[in-house]
Order: C-alpha cells, then sequence, then structure tokens
C-alpha cells in the first residue's frame, strides 16, 4: 500500500525537478542568439528564438504599426524594431 502512495509522489517530484532543470536552460542573450535574428522575420519567429522581451512598447499611426522590443540578461542586450510585425532594424550590445 506504501509504495502505491509513493509511485504518485515520486513522479511529481521528478516531474518539477524536470521542469525547473529546463527553465535554468533558458536562452542567453549573446552574439550568437542575436545572429539568428534576421531583417523581415516576423515577432512570433522572434520569440520563437527569443521568448517573451523584457519590454515592448508600439504604436499605431494610420495603417503602420511600430513596436520597439528588448530582450536583456548578463550576455547582453538584443533591441529590436518591427515596422507592421516584422523586424526592420536590430542591434546588439554586451554588458559593460
Amino acid at each position: 500500500m506504501k509504495n502505491r502512495r509513493v509511485r504518485p509522489a515520486l513522479a511529481c517530484l521528478l516531474a518539477v525537478t524536470l521542469l525547473l532543470a529546463l527553465a535554468a536552460c533558458g536562452t542567453s542573450y549573446d552574439q550568437d542568439t542575436y545572429d539568428k535574428i534576421k531583417v523581415n522575420m516576423s515577432l512570433k519567429e522572434v520569440i520563437g528564438i527569443l521568448g517573451e522581451p523584457s519590454e515592448s512598447k508600439g504604436v499605431n499611426l494610420g495603417g503602420l504599426s511600430g513596436t520597439s522590443a528588448t530582450w536583456k540578461d548578463k550576455h547582453g542586450t538584443i533591441s529590436l524594431q518591427f515596422v507592421n510585425g516584422k523586424v526592420k532594424v536590430k542591434t546588439f550590445t554586451k554588458p559593460e
């Protein structure tokens, strides 16, 4: 009977450990990651590579939309400018 109670608890502990390990393997905002971002990529494609941005601001004027998004960590800062949902300008800055 005890063995049947231990299995679900062990499975739960294993699942939590796996999730924590995967979270620790997150994207690093370094030169290699920056190089994966190409002009004319969609925001959805970029989020697939970098995850959600640290900061994001947008504006709509007439039929034009613009978004500025930034991803930051200890390795660097990736800043992207989107026009109508596509990357138009990208910059990478290393921390000092």
